[in-house]
Formats: structure tokens, C-alpha cells, sequence
């Protein structure tokens, strides 16, 4: 028993949170670099002479330069084993990062010296406080122009209302730039440029009272910088591990990823100050606690394709509760359904190992042969409660028209195996023709390209003329104008689709007896709370 427990006391299970372009994929790689698991980092924009990053995989992102899809890494340091979900960084795409951050107790929330707290930093970051997830955060590029480090701590507490402990202390920015106090260590950590980032980077560490120091930097920074770090010391509180893990502070570390300066300093502090895995706090305010003896596990994604070459499924698994052995039977909560899970996998971006054995805080996959679906809970022993993963009501919808008859057979296993990952979302007219639903354009984009790069399927998207849509009771579906399309979603639930949001609103004005529900999940709990009623 004390091997079990010692077992997840290793754990560390994180997500990193940022705006497009904080520079979250090159933190990704760079944690990677130091923490062994690659020997060259790659680099986010696409360039031929430049290595593929392990966690944007797929074809679009390698060309955009951007990360569309969660991608989930396994890696050990300094004894500890870390999963690692690098998650989309676009808005579009946020419903995939929403559902990542169940899977994960602590995270890096990124940000740009430059431009601090950002709009899809503030979503993020609130999701987050819903979990009472700790936030660790990291100012990147610090190489570049950055704003005053007293402004970029103030811009955190007073946006996103939470206390900032900062552990580091920048000296300098942009060309300016030397390096970073440490606050506790009375240290300081040179700051030395490297070619491409691709290497680790060298630290030499001084005394800020030693001359040699001194003569490396111009009488005004250092002025400024002790002016800082007196202020610092005398007036921010000191780091209290109980109250990061409650979420009431973040600690603040400062560096650049893409030179891999700071990058070691914040590895080092990091494992030991992230939580380890515990009970898991569910939408309702449950939780779901660990008990050696009761296996629990969730489905958060699942992903098609991940290798041409196996040509296979993968539903993403969070171990909660128990221990995970290859080949033990399960049942999936609700179906009432027996499973065997016999090939189970560890990932490493694209990479794949099979595994025997895991603990809560992993991350595992399962090939999924249509068996799983997002938010399934698989169990031993008495059924756990559900664990409720977001869904979006989408607010862009469009028809998709293949232009290859001769691909209909590829088509139709397209759509429905994305569809079952929730990058899109599927609806059905009475015909049996499929709609698609999307949050963002970049979406469609997404589902067209890999409709093409993987299944050979080559379509067209043709914009319908909707803005909102909400699920509705399969009574009142009669109860709307020729306006509105009714429609149904894969799970055969109805939804009506609004030409405007006016539109919708009058409707409820209008028929304030009709339910009109945001989610499935929130017209499955309407229905459910009927049921009790009666």
C-alpha cells in the first residue's frame, strides 16, 4: 500500500494556459529539452531546415505554426513523472482545452512580457479557478521589449484577481536583458544568448553584490533592478505552498522560452511545488477520491489518426482512482457495458509505447474501435458518479459537400470519426444529411483539411445563414417558425438552429413556457430533475 501512494506522490499532471503567440508550444519543447525526454527542440514556425516540435504533430499545425489539437506527453525528471497536455492555444478550439483541464491538477498559466494578461488568458484562467486548479505563472520573452515587472504583477492581481509571489526577478529586458534574481537564493543567473534555442542554455550564477556583476551591466539597470528587488522583498508576501495549492496565490517566475533561459530554474521549483494528484471536484461539487482499491478513469478526448500508419482511434484516458494493469476488465458507466483494456499506450506527442501498469495523475491511451465516447467513466467495483465534461452551444454552422463521389465511403467515415473527437459538431436534417457546427471558422478549416489529408475525402464548406443555436424537448420541436431549422445532434437529441441571437432571444420572450437548453448536459439534467419530480 505505501508503494501505491508513493506511486502518485511522483505524479505531476499539468496543462499550460496562454493567448496565441505567448509562446506556449516553444515552453512545451523547452520543458522537454530539460527534462531529457528530447535531445533538440523544435521551433513552431515552419521552416524545412527546422526540427518538427513533438507536440504539434499534426500536418496543419507543422504548417501553421499554431496548436490545434491536445496533445498529451509522458516524461520522467529528477524522479518524478510528469504528463504533460499541451493544449490548443486558438479560441477556436477552446472547448478541447476546457475539457484538458479536467484531466489535470495544476497549471502553467504563460504570458507575454510584452502584452501581459490577455483575453483568452482571462478565459483560461477562469476556467481553472471553477477547479481550484493552482497556477504557476511564467512571463515569457523576457528578451524582447517587456513591461516594467511591477506593472505585469499589478496587471495579474488586478485582472484576474489573484495574489503573484514572484520567485524570480528580471534584470533587464529586451536587449537590456541579463538575466533573473532568485528572491530566496540571493542568486543570480546570467543570462547568455543562444543560437536558435534548440540547445540548453548555459547559467553562470553570481552574488548581485559581486563587482564582476556589476561591470556586466550598465549603472542604470542595475540601479533600477535593486530599487526592484528591495521593493519586492519588503512589500510582496512570501510563497506559502498552502495557499498556491488553494488557489489564492500564483507564484511568478520570469524568462524566455524560445532562448531556454529560466526554463531549468522553473523545472526544478516546479515539480516540487505542483500538487500531486488527489480527490477529483466534480461540476456538482462532488468528488471523486482515490481509493486503491477501485479503479476510475474518464475519457477527455479522443483523437483519429494520431499515426498514418496504425491508422487507429485513441481515446485519451485520466486515471483517478486506482491502478491501472494492462489487460483488466472494466465496465463504462451508464452503458452497463464490460470492457477488457488490452492495449494500452503511453504517448509522447506522435509517439506511442504500450504500458502495464499506471496511477492516478496518468494519462493513458486505450485504441478505441468505437467503444468510447467523450466523458465516458470506466470503473471496477460500484459505479462512480458522472463526470461532466463542457460542451458548446456552437454559433457558425455550415453544409459539407464531398466533391469526390467516388470517396463517399472514406467521407462518411470522416465525419463520423472526427465528429466523435468534438472538434466539430455534427447535426442531422431529416433527410440524413449532416450539418456542421463550429464555435470558430478555424474549425471548419481544420475538419475540411484533415477530411482530405486523412481519410482522401476531398469537400467544400458552404456557410449556412445561422448565429446560435440551443437544444430543446423533442415535445416542443413543432413549436418554432419556418425560420429556424430543427435538427438533431448524434446523440439524437433536438436542437433548433436561430438565424440571430434577436431572433432567439424574442422566441423566449415570446414562449417563456419553452426550456431553450445551452448544452446536452443541460437539458439531460432538466430532464433528469422531471423524472425525480414525478
Amino acid at each position: 500500500m505505501a508503494d501505491y501512494y508513493n506511486e502518485i506522490q511522483k505524479r505531476r499532471s499539468f496543462a499550460i494556459i496562454a493567448h496565441p503567440d505567448a509562446g506556449k508550444t516553444t515552453l512545451t519543447e523547452k520543458l522537454l529539452l530539460y527534462g531529457g525526454a528530447i535531445q533538440l527542440a523544435g521551433h513552431v514556425r515552419a521552416k524545412k531546415d527546422r526540427k518538427k516540435t513533438q507536440s504539434d504533430w499534426m500536418k496543419l499545425e507543422q504548417e501553421r505554426g499554431i496548436s490545434i489539437t491536445t496533445s498529451a506527453m509522458q516524461f520522467e525528471y529528477n524522479g518524478f513523472i510528469l504528463n504533460l497536455l499541451d493544449t490548443p492555444g486558438h479560441e477556436d478550439f477552446s472547448e478541447d482545452t476546457y475539457r484538458t483541464l479536467m484531466a489535470v491538477d495544476c497549471a502553467i498559466m504563460l504570458l507575454d512580457g510584452s502584452k501581459g494578461v490577455e483575453p483568452q488568458t482571462i478565459k483560461l484562467f477562469h476556467i481553472c479557478r471553477q477547479r481550484n486548479i493552482p497556477i504557476v505563472t511564467f512571463i515569457n520573452k523576457m528578451d524582447l521589449p517587456a513591461k516594467d515587472p511591477f506593472e505585469l504583477l499589478d496587471e495579474v492581481e488586478k485582472v484576474l484577481g489573484i495574489s503573484t509571489v514572484p520567485i524570480l526577478w528580471p534584470i533587464g529586458s529586451g536587449k537590456d536583458f541579463r538575466g533573473v534574481y532568485h528572491l530566496k537564493e540571493n542568486k543570480v543567473y546570467l543570462y547568455e544568448k543562444t543560437t536558435g534555442g534548440a540547445y540548453k542554455a548555459p547559467v553562470q550564477v553570481k552574488d548581485y553584490k559581486d563587482q564582476d556583476f556589476k561591470d556586466l551591466i550598465d549603472p542604470e539597470i542595475y540601479k533600477s533592478f535593486i530599487e526592484g528587488i528591495e521593493i519586492a522583498s519588503e512589500l510582496l508576501p512570501d510563497f506559502d505552498l498552502k495557499q498556491f495549492h488553494e488557489g489564492k496565490i500564483t507564484p511568478v517566475y520570469f524568462g524566455s522560452a524560445l532562448a531556454n533561459f529560466g526554463i531549468e530554474l522553473f523545472l526544478n521549483e516546479f515539480i516540487h511545488i505542483a500538487p500531486a494528484p488527489t480527490s477529483m471536484k466534480l461540476a456538482d461539487g462532488n468528488e471523486i477520491h482515490i481509493n486503491p482499491d477501485q479503479f476510475i478513469g474518464f475519457v477527455f478526448k479522443l483523437q483519429a489518426n494520431m499515426n498514418k500508419a496504425h491508422r487507429d482511434r485513441v481515446a485519451f484516458i485520466r486515471i483517478a482512482s486506482g491502478k491501472f494493469e494492462r489487460g483488466m476488465d472494466v465496465q463504462i458507466a451508464f452503458k452497463k457495458k464490460n470492457v477488457k483494456l488490452s492495449s494500452p499506450v503511453s504517448f509522447f506527442g506522435q509517439k506511442r509505447s504500450t504500458i502495464d501498469e499506471a496511477y492516478p495523475g496518468d494519462i493513458i491511451g486505450l485504441i478505441n474501435p468505437g467503444t468510447f465516447q467523450i466523458g465516458d467513466v470506466l470503473y471496477t467495483g460500484e459505479e462512480p458518479q458522472i463526470i461532466t465534461l463542457p460542451q458548446f452551444a456552437p454559433e457558425l454552422f455550415a453544409r459539407i459537400i464531398l466533391t469526390d463521389t467516388s470517396k463517399i465511403k472514406s467521407f462518411r467515415k470522416g465525419v463520423q470519426e472526427l465528429a466523435e473527437e468534438g472538434i466539430i459538431q455534427i447535426f442531422y436534417l431529416s433527410d440524413g444529411s449532416s450539418i456542421l457546427g463550429a464555435i470558430g471558422q478555424l474549425q471548419f478549416e481544420v475538419f475540411q483539411a484533415r477530411l482530405q489529408d486523412e481519410y482522401n475525402a476531398p469537400c467544400r464548406i458552404e456557410k449556412m445563414p445561422f448565429e446560435c443555436s440551443r437544444w430543446i424537448l423533442e415535445k416542443d420541436k413543432n413549436k418554432f417558425s419556418s425560420y429556424d431549422l430543427i435538427v438533431k445532434d448524434i446523440h439524437d437529441n433536438y436542437v433548433v438552429l436561430f438565424k440571430s441571437t434577436y431572433r432567439m432571444q424574442s422566441f423566449q420572450k415570446e414562449n417563456p413556457d419553452i426550456p431553450l437548453f445551452d448544452s446536452p448536459l443541460a437539458l439531460r439534467k432538466y430532464q433528469e430533475s422531471l423524472a425525480k419530480s414525478r
